[in-house]
């Protein structure tokens, strides 16, 4: 398998070396599948947010990591004894505690996200979503509206933005509901801080991933943004017709 170390200097090249795969790698991926099964199932059978379906995947993940803490991790010790660091294979089965990964997160990136839901909420509250709303999807038009909540998400952020459209519930065809879904996700990534994924990168690779770093990719995502939307008109025009 051909793989990417990153030098100092930022510069990848290029790592050859033997992957050993074995059945925990297809349980870890049957346990993301399971997950999203839950959520899913959680919210439309038991009327349970989907927040509970995600932790429940934590659960998951963590009842896993815990069998694997009992039964792998003498193996994979006594495997590193017989091998030398030339002869070590990625892929080598190891113990894994998902909160160990989950801590170095930083607590303004956290008070972010509640920061931004809380306000989005508090908007609503007392009206200004309402009115908003009325001036986008009725003044503007839903297709102009829709197009400019997935600007608003690079400023803003996808989720809460996306929050606020659901929370105005404006009156639209299945395809206008599609297109707002796919700007608000592609439209995020045109910054950093646009999505939930770059935010939280932004604070594990600090100095690595940054906001001016993004920008440079920002012409191609928004070349990628028109064409997704021009696809989208194209396949599913009849979803726009009521």
């Amino acid at each position: 398998m051909i793989g990417y170390l990153y030098t100092a200097h930022g510069l990848p090249h290029v790592l050859e070396e033997a992957v050993r795969h074995n059945i925990l790698e297809y349980a870890e991926l049957f346990l993301f599948l399971l997950t999203i099964c839950t959520a899913v199932s959680f919210h439309n059978f038991l009327n349970l947010p989907p927040m509970m379906g995600m932790m429940t995947g934590l659960a998951y993940l963590k009842f896993f990591g815990f069998y694997l803490k009992n039964t792998h991790k003498k193996a994979g010790e006594s495997i590193r004894k017989r091998n030398s660091d030339a002869n070590e294979q990625l892929g080598d089965t190891v113990a894994f505690d998902v909160f160990k990964h989950i801590a170095p997160a930083e607590w303004d990136t956290l008070m972010f996200f509640y920061g931004v839901i809380l306000c989005v909420g508090g908007l609503g509250f007392i009206g200004y979503l309402a009115l908003a709303s009325q001036t986008m999807y009725t003044g503007w038009g839903a297709t102009s509206a829709n197009i400019t909540v997935g600007i608003l998400s690079a400023i803003v952020d996808n989720i809460p933005v996306m929050f606020a459209v659901l929370t105005m519930m404006p009156d639209m065809s299945e395809g206008q509901w599609l297109l707002v879904t796919m700007t608000a996700g592609v439209g995020g990534s045109l910054l950093s801080i646009g999505s939930a994924a770059g935010v939280g990168l932004m604070g594990q690779a600090r100095g690595m991933y940054t906001l001016f770093g993004h920008l440079k990719w920002t012409p191609v995502i928004a070349l990628g943004y028109a064409a997704s939307i021009y696809v989208h008109f194209l396949i599913n025009s009849r979803l726009f017709v009521r």
